[in-house]
């Protein structure tokens, strides 16, 4: 043994499960439709420990396939757990071959858990002095803690956490890390069926394990309890005692501590790299294995072919890889993830091409008479920046034909830049030819500030393979290696890795430039190729030419625009909000009876928690540190004046660092202005998002929130004029459910929240309260995204009784809106996907789950993205046609917001008329329905006053 020695022992399943449900509502899935959160999660807790922590010695234990001593001493051990969701059954075998290209040992005996094969390997390297780490997020590995041997928890906050024998005792309060079996023992364990003592909590447990020291001897001496608590333990005896023994982690398993055979090892890196590719895991090949000139192998390339791992048999899984009990290491199997030698992805190395470099006036010359009259022409530009309003060009790059490219240099000098731009503004701006680009919307920016503006029907590969794949990524790179097999030049490889010593563009020679450039530009048009015979074969082609192409240069136009600020007014606001939260803290540190830090999650739970005591049995996370959240603090806001201080407190701090301070930051010296991003191919059901700043995200229910609007003003002359759907999704939901009581509530005008409640509140219309429609709008927005009778209780802050008897009645005043529901959910299980009204596709991959987790969530989106979605295609298609009629009549008016429902112009007084004319034409008539579409508008000053 080496003094330096560092052992850590891996409870895979526990870190398995944590990465799969840290992502479930964002998950992994790459172009084969495999969930590979899992797996990534994995990857990366593993890469982080061999990094941070550099063991020497390492090893991964698994549960066994079979049932283990616990199982045949007690049938309900576990029994309650949901089925093991999909995802992670095709995760496990491919995570055990990525441990044993690691080279790392797979450590698994027959009848035990990873826990006790842990616990006895831990035990003993510790009574040999090893130091040892058991990393897990479970809290009953607390009870192996001793000198030499310690947990190493991943936190929810990301890192890990280290405890010792003095962090085990603290978090459980008692005397000795043995006394965990004992509190579990008492207190139970829900996740593993562990029943415990009936009505003895952690408190209690605390209380009994300090009185008598352990369960034993709590037992032997039930004499000195009184009252309840003392018929509950003696009637629950035997049940405690057995809980003991399930709860005890056990320390000799038959496995020997072989430190050799746990030596860490260099790790198998081709291997890895094939695995890693087949699961299109880039950006962890590059961080784990370095970049790589060389082509590797990698799966065949067809997204829409089926999945490369085959799902696990369950006859294989239950003969696991590792050997029989005993047996310790079953290291390095033969097998790997298999077919992946079938392929190689190729590069600009392997093929011949012809990429020029156009440099002089003269080349231009021969260049742009080529080009002139070309039907297809692809372009992309190199810049200074990723801001399109910010950056400078660095060159321009156009491809004809595949393997065929040219690239023009730019100067710095602007008058020059100009110069050049000019002489090929015919190529740019002819109408006839199709211009395909990726992210064409930044290089339509970046051309249109040197004066271009790009013309002629367009084709944007992103927004393509967007159409097709909503859930996957769509840059370049990733695109170009699953269609075209083909590793483009990363953008790293010549000018650095993010950091302070990044370079620009700029400071390369057009020499150094002009083959990524060119690339670009070829890769793009070959793209082009493949994704339009898809976009035909999935019948979206509707959705790409007709919805998705006509918005890009609407957009251009938006962001272009930008939108004027009244910094005054956010001073103005700053300051009122500065001085608001001084009173707040001031009220809040007179209610809690002292000062204390605010901003800590971990000091608020102190204060409400341990010193008021609102909450008898508060939630804590796995760090022992009550929850705080806002959902919890709105639970408690009736019990004390201290939590709706708290919450306004946070409220405004957010709006004061996100907007209020934060907005004037983002102006363009150059226009005055804050141009704000939308991304086009962001979110699976199709709106658009906006970042830099995001400015969907203002809320507009309070007072504070509609602060910021204040500030949002016209130009010089103009009106701020707002334009909205009214209740949209519901008129979809209407449209789509074909329900003939929500659609006369619609068709006759009426309000549709006091319809609704007339309805289930069997009222006359006139007789709705406030509190009734209330409760109805409630129902509208929650039941028709599949909202619990738990989840509408909470939110309607009543009785389960009372929000089951109003789901009740919703679905008995529109029977057909819980037919739609039904349905979504049988069409999405029977094709894997629902439809908005554009077919746009939103793949449910997990709708078929038996986790009812797991199906739950798809479930929801299956009600949801039909309507949200189609949402969302009806006010793109305004949009455009808006934009379209701005153009023909020649309107100084201009779009500058896009939230939502919500559509935002800055216009000149002498337009008002025509403005509001086209806009509400253009809304209610941008999708015929069975309901009529209704859009609410108003003018203002500013925005707050128009809407």
């Amino acid at each position: 043994m080496n003094s330096t020695d560092k052992l850590f022992l891996l409870d895979a399943y526990a870190l398995i499960y944590r990465a799969y449900y840290a992502l479930i509502k964002n998950p992994r899935i790459n172009s084969k439709g495999q969930n590979t959160s899992a797996i990534l999660g994995f990857v990366n807790t593993l890469e982080e420990v061999l990094k941070k922590e550099n063991p020497t010695h390492i090893g991964v234990a698994f549960d066994p396939a079979g049932p283990t001593f616990r199982h045949e001493a007690y049938e309900q051990y576990k029994a309650q757990r949901e089925e093991t969701p999909e995802a992670i059954r095709f995760s496990v075998p491919i995570i055990k071959d990525i441990i044993r290209a690691y080279r790392i040992p797979i450590l698994e005996v027959a009848g035990y858990e990873a826990d006790d094969v842990i616990g006895t390997l831990a035990t003993e390297a510790g009574r040999q002095g090893i130091i040892t780490y058991m990393m897990t997020p479970d809290k009953d590995y607390g009870q192996l803690v001793g000198e030499h041997v310690f947990m190493y928890r991943p936190k929810h906050t990301g890192g890990f956490e280290v405890m010792g024998t003095e962090e085990v005792k603290a978090k459980f309060d008692i005397q000795s890390t043995l006394q965990v079996i004992d509190m579990l023992g008492l207190m139970g364990d829900a996740s593993d069926n562990i029943p415990g003592c009936p009505g003895v909590g952690e408190k209690t447990a605390q209380k009994l394990i300090a009185q008598f020291g352990s369960i034993e001897n709590l037992l032997a001496n039930t004499d000195q309890l009184k009252g309840a608590l003392k018929t509950k333990v003696e009637t629950n005896r035997e049940q405690i005692a057995f809980s003991k023994f399930l709860a005890t982690i056990k320390t000799d398993v038959p496995i020997e501590l072989d430190m050799q055979a746990l030596v860490r090892e260099e790790p198998d890196k081709e291997a890895l790299r094939r695995i890693f590719e087949e699961l299109e895991f880039r950006t962890l090949i590059d961080r784990v294995l370095g970049k790589d000139e060389a082509p590797h192998p990698t799966a065949p390339a067809d997204p829409f072919a089926g999945t490369l791992f085959a799902q696990p048999d369950a006859t294989k899984e239950a003969a696991p890889k590792a050997a029989a009990q005993g047996d310790l290491f079953a290291l390095f199997a033969d097998e790997g993830t298999g077919g992946a030698e079938n392929s190689i992805l190729s590069s600009l190395e392997t093929i011949e091409t012809d990429y020029q470099l156009v440099d002089t006036e003269e080349k231009r010359r021969e260049f742009l008479q080529k080009l002139l009259t070309t039907e297809i022409l692809s372009i992309d530009t190199e810049t200074t920046g990723t801001e399109p309003m910010e950056a400078e060009l660095v060159g321009m790059s156009f491809s004809d034909a595949e393997n065929r490219a040219w690239y023009v240099p730019v100067p710095a000098n602007r008058e020059e830049a100009l110069k050049i731009v000019n002489e090929l503004r015919t190529l740019y701006e002819n109408p006839k030819s199709v211009k395909v680009g990726q992210n064409i919307k930044y290089d339509m920016i970046v051309l249109q500030n040197y004066g271009v503006r790009v013309q002629g029907p367009l084709f944007d590969t992103m927004l393509a393979h967007y159409v097709l794949q909503p859930e996957l990524r769509h840059n370049m790179d990733y695109l170009a290696e699953i269609y075209l097999h083909y590793r483009t030049i990363h953008i790293d490889q010549l000018i650095g890795p993010r950091g302070k010593g990044q370079k620009s563009m700029r400071d390369l020679a057009p020499a150094e430039v002009y083959r990524y450039a060119c690339e670009d530009a070829d890769v793009t048009l070959k793209l082009k190729n493949v994704l339009e015979k898809e976009l035909k074969a999935q019948g979206v082609e509707h959705l790409f030419y007709e919805i998705e192409m006509p918005l890009v240069p609407v957009l251009v136009n938006i962001e272009s625009n930008g939108v004027r600020l009244d910094t005054e007014a956010l001073k103005q606001s700053a300051a009122h909000f500065n001085a608001r939260i001084r009173q707040i803290e001031e009220d809040i540190y007179t209610l809690a009876g002292g000062a204390f830090n605010i901003a800590s999650p971990k000091q608020v739970g102190e204060v409400l928690f341990d010193r008021l005591k609102l909450m008898e049995k508060p939630k804590k996370t796995k760090t022992g540190q009550y929850v705080t959240s806002e959902e919890v603090l709105e639970s408690l806001r009736g019990k004390h004046d201290i939590v709706g201080k708290i919450l306004e407190h946070r409220g405004l701090k957010k709006l004061l660092g996100t907007y209020v301070e934060a907005l004037p930051q983002l102006i363009n010296p150059r226009t005055g202005r804050i141009h704000t991003s939308f991304n086009q191919a962001v979110t699976a059901t199709g709106r658009l998002s906006s970042s830099n700043p995001n400015l969907q995200n203002i809320p507009i229910r309070d007072e504070d929130g509609k602060e910021i609007r204040k500030a949002f003003i016209p130009d010089d002359g103009c009106e701020f004029f707002s334009a909205d759907y009214s209740q949209i999704e519901l008129r979809i939901m209407a449209h789509l459910s074909e329900d003939p009581n929500m659609i006369e509530a619609f068709v006759e005008g009426h309000d549709i929240h006091a319809a609704t409640a007339a309805k289930i509140y069997k009222v006359g219309i006139d007789e709705v309260t406030s509190d009734m429609r209330r409760k109805a709008k409630t129902a509208n927005f929650g039941i028709i995204y599949g909202i619990s009778v738990f989840g509408l209780a909470e939110r309607m802050n009543v009785s389960r009784q009372e929000a089951k008897e109003l789901i009740d009645g919703y679905f008995a005043t529109y029977p057909r809106v819980k037919a739609y529901m039904d349905r979504s959910i049988n069409v999405a299980r029977e094709q894997g996907y629902v439809e908005t009204i554009f077919h746009r596709k939103r793949f449910l991959p997990d709708i078929n789950s038996r986790n009812s987790v797991v199906r739950g969530y798809a479930e929801r989106n299956a009600i949801n993205a039909p309507i949200q979605g189609s949402a969302a295609d009806i006010i793109k298609v305004a949009m455009a046609r808006i934009y379209q009629r701005f153009q023909s009549n020649n309107l100084k008016a201009k779009m500058i917001l896009q939230v939502h429902d919500e559509l935002n112009f800055s216009v000149p007084t002498t337009e008002k008329e025509l403005v509001q004319k086209i806009v509400i034409e253009e809304m209610e008539n941008a999708y015929r329905m069975h309901v009529p579409l209704r859009a609410d508008c108003g003018w203002g000053t500013n925005w707050l006053e128009a809407h």
